[in-house]
């Protein structure tokens, strides 16, 4: 499905790409779900399947605080200070390292949470709100639809296809 431009392409999208990277997750035998990859078998941060998981989790209380806090009236970047566009892979770095010690069994957990409270703040705008630019100044140039199908739909296939090398890894 090509990338949504409507809200309810946007939700079933995003619950499409979810299930998917959950299922193939659960698909994996435990040896290769928890192994800790070396050497950018994954990327050249992420070093088990929970530190994808928790990526996705942060990058969803990104999009949750921005928009409440923006609803509100408290103006405040997608991106927290001191990042910008050009500095998130630091920033990413540090999700990283927030997560070593979370567990693949509480990462889903996290993950599965803040996936449902994205999917209901969604339904709280309306197709226009979403996806006619200048709905609201603080998405600038962009509409607010772009900011969740980044942090939704898209980064759940940057997910799995993260992680769908490691199918190999099992043994027929």
């Amino acid at each position: 499905m090509p990338r949504p431009t409507t809200k309810q392409d946007l939700l079933e999208l995003a619950e499409t790409n979810f299930n998917k990277l959950l299922d193939f997750i659960e698909e994996l035998p435990d040896e290769i779900k928890t192994k800790m990859y070396k050497n950018n078998e994954l990327n050249d941060r992420d070093k088990t399947v929970s530190d994808i998981i928790c990526h996705l989790y942060e990058w969803h209380q990104l999009l949750l605080n921005w928009i409440k806090s923006n609803s509100k009236g408290k103006e405040m970047p997608f991106l927290p200070e001191p990042y910008n566009w050009r500095t998130y892979p630091a920033m990413n770095r540090e999700f990283w390292k927030k997560h070593q010690n979370i567990s693949l069994v509480d990462a889903k957990k996290m993950f599965k949470k803040s996936h449902k409270d994205v999917m209901a703040l969604i339904e709280t705008f309306s197709n226009d709100e979403l996806f006619s630019k200048k709905s609201f100044a603080w998405t600038g140039t962009s509409t607010l639809g772009a900011y969740c199908v980044s942090s939704t739909s898209s980064h759940y296939d940057w997910g799995l296809k993260t992680i769908k090398p490691l199918k190999k890894l099992v043994k027929k």
